[in-house]
């Protein structure tokens, strides 16, 4: 299948169902000498796996990673890293009813149409399940750049349906199931999910990610623009329906005077563009907001039509999450880590030589106070 292998110098191969044997990706072009263990790739697993709480899928998946190869001695060997996740807890037989009819909102139907067949079994190819491979991916890229350039990612829900999230502080986001950086609406967001569960419906979602201490000069002209791919990486993610970089939709009711943001001796005295200029990096934080769509899987009966166009109703049985934007936090940093990372090696390979006599201007403290 096309369409399964993201970047070019830290290129990922992602395969896998979600009711087959295993999922899991090949890591080509990780640099040597690069210190890993599972356990340094593991963490981000632990972050995204299911049954963590009420409030997600129950499917019980302990997202345990094996490296098969490119890591020798405990380092990078510069050969291919492969990362197999086996699959422990399917039930596939929660999908028989599923095989001749498609769930509306669902990628059922236009796998069909494209390839003439598809495997029904949780979602197969389109599930979120083969979201867990690129975070694996990602953990590599992020211990890479956190090394070499002190980059790192943080990120948070900021709404979850029709609640408003305020952002409190970032050390509430590892404190509860929705990644909220919100310790006073927690029992509100559970008490919003438990509705939703009995009802057998579901809501949406919009997740911040944040790379801090991102290099300057990274992207390219017109068409390889930094912002650009971190749009496309965004909208690989399942379910994601919306991108917005620094200001993003919020530019239009803005004035120039007060969208450009001017630079001073001390930086950038605000971050409207998100970190991104002409498709290169300020060297401020980039600032990325995704907007996640409400779960196709539900158990509320819609209609729909059977391969033969026929009526039916549809009723999605099997272990779902009400909002699958509870889990996407660790996701969209993954995704934006295999971005910086990928214009991280390409700014070595072609620009390694360049050189500038002043320093370059120091992130701005807005940079870092989010919200």
């Amino acid at each position: 299948m096309s369409g399964s292998t993201f970047g070019e110098l830290f290129r990922v191969t992602n395969f896998g169902e979600s009711h087959g044997p295993a999922i899991g990706c090949v890591i080509d072009g990780c640099p040597p000498g690069l210190a890993l263990s599972e356990a340094d790739i593991q963490a981000q697993l632990d972050r995204r796996r299911p049954g963590t709480s009420r409030h997600v899928t129950q499917r019980n998946e302990p997202d345990a990673v094996e490296i098969l190869s490119g890591v020798f001695e405990g380092l990078t060997t510069g050969t291919p890293i492969a990362l197999l996740i086996r699959n422990t807890d399917q039930r596939s037989k929660d999908y028989a009813n599923l095989l001749d009819t498609f769930r509306p909102g669902h990628a059922d139907y236009t796998y069909w149409r494209k390839y003439g067949h598809r495997d029904p079994r949780g979602g197969g190819r389109s599930s979120a399940r083969l979201t867990a491979p690129m975070v694996a991916a990602g953990a590599v890229a992020r211990k890479w750049l956190a090394e070499h350039h002190g980059t790192s990612f943080i990120g948070w829900m900021s709404a979850l349906g029709e609640i408003e999230i305020p952002f409190e502080g970032a050390e509430h986001i590892a404190h509860n199931p929705f990644f909220a950086a919100n310790a006073t609406l927690v029992p509100q967001l559970e008490a919003h999910m438990d509705a939703l569960r009995k009802a057998g419906d579901s809501c949406g979602a919009r997740i911040e990610v944040r790379a801090l201490g991102v290099l300057a000069g990274l992207g390219d002209p017109l068409f390889d623009k930094l912002d650009a791919d971190i749009a496309w990486a965004m909208m690989g993610i399942n379910a994601v329906k919306g991108v917005e970089i620094g200001s993003g939709f919020g530019c239009v009711s803005e004035r120039g005077s007060a969208h450009g943001d001017e630079l001073t001796p001390e930086g950038f005295t605000t971050n409207h563009a998100g970190g991104v200029l002409g498709g290169i990096s300020t060297g401020q934080d980039l600032v990325v907001r995704i907007a996640i769509k409400p779960t196709s899987s539900i158990r509320t009966p819609r209609r729909s039509v059977d391969r033969a166009g026929q009526p039916t109703t549809v009723e999605t049985f099997g272990r779902h999450d009400p909002c699958v934007g509870i889990r996407a936090t660790p996701i969209a940093e993954a995704m934006l880590a295999l971005v910086v990372m990928e214009h991280s090696l390409r700014q070595r390979a072609q620009c390694a030589d360049v050189r500038h006599e002043r320093a370059p201007l120091p992130a701005s403290a807005a940079d870092h106070e989010a919200g």
